[in-house]
């Protein structure tokens, strides 16, 4: 088995008297049986690619080189000649190894260099994490998409992650080691090709990393500059040829590199994850973003959506928020109640307002949704329209869990609201009645719901990915016509989501337009839990806010802890935009944006309920952040009408269609951008209807 870190560590400081290790690398050298430091070159590999425009890159295979004068201090050498020197050193801080590597050109030279540090975990006895890209193997994902479907060994940019890190857990030896980097990002460089060998235009920050299976044991790789493989991954559903990029060094010029390496143990998958955010947000320590924009101001300018969007013809009265184009912000015929569209609830945030700011027009629009919706949006079987396109006479003829969760969801808010305010409202109660009754008859025995399914109840797509979204309106119906059933059946969801999604931490599925590992699984799951907490009191409350705990660090690993940086002419980084606080997609959609709803309200209740303070204070961080991109007059951030926030913010190399990093796809939807965004800046909303 393998040896205790700290007494590794601890033996060799005491054995050779050592300030501190070489460059972190010797970490890893550790792991595993105890050898002399002279060894570390069996477990520790490093090689820098030298490249001449228009030849073909030449590799060097590295060795180390103990300073006679110093035993912290190491020359990598090659077996011939290079025109650069090597040089590396390493200290430990707070029980953590740092690595800091210097390359010195002696000529103009372009470079790439790269490192592995061997854990010496069996490469089949773990599972590998790279956050807000890669969880365990990426197997919930079609070969289309990075996975161990197409390899065992993958290298990415850094800037595909919410963190710059890999992380390798052995699932035998209940022991996890980290590589993460620890440098300034402040630039990147533009490139004319997307494969193969590429030389940058000017300098970056962006590194590389990721894990490789070498000989059957489990490798930490990383390098700078950039370099991904075996594939690319740069369009939803496309792998490209592998690419490595090479930066220019003056002769004279150095650049310094920074890695910390760390071993630690945890009980199981979910919690590395937990381990592995909590000493991510400390490492990188994201503050609130500096935007000019308060809360009213930003509710304000969103409402323009509510007014400029309505659409009323007699098939429906709706807000178009799908399927537009940023150029033109024109409304179609696209009308979805949940998902991306949104249309009850941003018809329930309008009236709100409308009450809130004395504004007729936006009262009287929300009621021509309500009165169209209750007269010509439901199926035979009384379940919600959730999608059609006027403009082409289609209806969506397969049903989700998700969407019809999210328009009860919607509808409970609006009669609660009205209900406060002495206003009832009889059809819509028994429409939404009926709605629940027909959920438990779609629950399976295990507690799950299908994913997907028609109006004659025929199962279209049984997977539980979806399941905690059905939560929610379960736990608000049950508040509201105090039905015992409901709740029944709320927390037989939660004893699914319990045994299937949060213990396995295998989060899947929930988004409708991917299939694979996804944030808004692990965002609703811990939504889900934080419902049943709160209407719970002793050790059911207890046992549901543990599991919302568990969770949300799940769902907290696709956030961004840092800034992406971007190279000069990219309209993202011309604005300014900061990503610390935007979350990754999902491993299919490779890009950030707002999905919050209200996520922020369940990790300002997390840190009340266990004092932890990182998850309030991410929470500002989130709530700052995600105010940046906001379009109004004489700052409309490439999109064509004040108030429509963009949806696809492509902040690396992956696009969803259009226009590549830094950049917007041309076509979005603000129906679920705007509605995310409310939900942000209306904290609270749950507890207000369920702790009553």
């Amino acid at each position: 088995m393998f040896a205790n870190f700290a007494f590794v560590i601890g033996t060799i400081l005491r054995q050779m008297n050592l300030k501190c290790l070489l460059c972190g690398i010797v970490v890893m050298a550790c792991v595993g049986n105890v050898k002399a430091i002279n060894d570390k070159s069996e477990r520790v590999k490093a090689s820098i690619s030298l490249k001449v425009p228009g030849n073909e890159a030449k590799q060097y295979p590295l060795t180390f080189q103990k300073s006679k004068s110093d035993n912290t201090s190491y020359l990598l050498e090659a077996s011939e000649k290079m025109p650069l020197t090597i040089f590396q050193t390493m200290e430990e801080k707070d029980d953590k190894l740092q690595m800091t590597v210097c390359i010195t050109a002696l000529e103009d030279v372009y470079f790439n260099y790269s490192q592995q540090v061997s854990t010496g975990f069996r490469h089949d006895d773990c599972q590998f994490y790279m956050p807000g890209f890669w969880y365990r193997r990426n197997l919930r994902s079609p070969k289309e998409a990075p996975s161990f479907h197409t390899s065992d060994s993958w290298l990415v940019r850094e800037d595909r992650l919410s963190s710059p890190l890999t992380g390798i857990y052995s699932e035998k030896a209940k022991r996890f080691v980290t590589v993460n980097r620890l440098d300034k990002f402040e630039s990147d460089a533009l490139t004319t090709h997307r494969e193969g060998e590429v030389i940058l235009s000017g300098k970056t920050s962006l590194g590389f990393t990721g894990f490789e299976n070498r000989d059957g044991i489990a490798t930490l790789s990383f390098g700078f500059p950039y370099r991904e493989a075996p594939k690319s991954y740069i369009r939803k559903l496309t792998l490209a040829p592998q690419v490595e990029a090479f930066q220019f060094l003056k002769g004279g010029e150095t650049v310094v590199l920074n890695w910390v390496v760390f071993e630690d143990a945890a009980e199981d998958f979910s919690d590395f994850i937990r381990h592995t955010w909590e000493y991510c947000y400390d490492t990188y320590a994201p503050k609130p973003v500096d935007t000019p924009y308060s809360i009213e101001e930003m509710k304000s300018t969103l409402s323009s959506f509510f007014v400029n969007s309505l659409v009323s013809i007699p098939e429906l009265t709706y807000t178009s928020g799908v399927g537009l184009r940023t150029n033109d912000c024109k409304s179609n015929g696209e009308a979805e109640i949940g998902f991306v569209g949104r249309v009850l609830l941003n018809a329930f945030n309008a009236w709100e307002y409308g009450w809130e700011s004395n504004r007729a027009e936006l009262k009287e629009n929300s009621s021509k949704i309500f009165y169209s919706y209750l007269k010509n949006g439901f199926t035979p079987a009384g379940f919600f329209k959730e999608f059609v396109n006027l403009d082409r006479k289609f209806e969506e003829p397969v049903h989700s869990i998700r969407r019809q969760s999210e328009g009860i969801y919607a509808m409970l808010h609006f009669l609660a609201y009205e209900k406060e305010q002495g206003r009832r409202h009889p059809e819509w109660e028994q429409r939404m009645k009926k709605m629940l009754d027909m959920f438990m008859q779609l629950q399976n025995e295990d507690g799950s719901f299908p994913r997907k399914f028609r109006d004659d109840f025929s199962i279209v797509d049984k997977s539980g990915g979806s399941t905690p979204s059905a939560t929610l309106p379960l736990v608000m119906g049950y508040k509201y016509f105090k039905d015992k059933r409901y709740l029944t059946s709320a927390k037989r969801t939660a004893d699914y989501l319990e045994r299937e999604l949060i213990s396995k931490s295998d989060y899947f599925s929930s988004t409708l337009d991917a299939n694979c590992e996804d944030k808004e699984a692990s965002l609703y799951a811990a939504t889900a839990t934080y419902y049943l907490a709160l209407i719970t009191k002793g050790e059911e409350h207890k046992h549901y806010a543990d599991l919302t705990k568990k969770a949300a660090y799940f769902a907290l690993s696709w956030y961004y802890l840092w800034d992406v940086p971007f190279a000069p002419g990219q309209m993202l980084g011309d604005i300014g935009l900061k990503t610390r606080g935007w979350g990754n997609v999902s491993v299919e959609n490779n890009h950030i944006d707002v999905f919050i709803f209200e996520f922020a309200s369940v990790l300002q209740w997390l840190s009340k309920e266990y004092k932890e303070p990182r998850f309030a204070d991410f929470a500002e961080v989130i709530s700052t952040s995600m105010r940046q991109l906001l379009p109004h007059e004489g700052h409309m951030c490439g999109i064509a009408k004040i108030g429509y926030y963009p949806e696809v913010v492509q902040h690396t190399n992956w696009d969803y269609g259009r226009n590549g990093k830094g950049y917007y796809n041309d076509i979005f939807a603000p129906g679920w951008t705007v509605a995310s965004l409310w939900e942000l800046f209306t904290p609270g909303r749950a507890e207000k209807i369920l702790m009553k």
